[in-house]
């Protein structure tokens, strides 16, 4: 999750965060890259015990919200391997920080969650 520091992350930005954050195979996600290392999506999802296909929407999500990065690379078989691993973010949440977040929300937003 990119943000100036001096302003703080986005409305958009920090409901993009928390939504990704709020199911706890994500945060199994999170944790396994941060113990194991960068990994690619069969070996991920044989250590948190899902699916493929629903394991790279899970990542997809944590990808759009900046909290894991992605990077296709060949294996010495000439395979191609989507890696991928841990952003390097820190999320301090505080009162503060919500009213500066909210105030840049649309006025008309009617988006309540997923």
């Amino acid at each position: 999750m990119k943000h100036d520091d001096n302003t703080g992350p986005s409305g958009e930005q920090l409901l993009r965060v928390f939504s990704a954050l709020a199911n706890p195979h994500r945060l199994r996600i999170v944790a396994a890259l941060r113990a194991n290392g960068r990994n690619y999506i069969s070996q991920l999802a044989r250590e948190v015990g899902i699916s493929r296909p629903l394991l790279h929407l899970h990542l997809q999500k944590l990808e759009e919200a900046g909290l894991v990065s992605s990077k296709l690379e060949l294996s010495d078989d000439g395979k191609a391997l989507n890696y991928f691993e841990v952003t390097d973010f820190k999320i301090l949440v505080h009162p503060d920080l919500i009213e500066a977040a909210v105030k840049t929300l649309p006025t008309d937003s009617k988006k309540q969650g997923d």
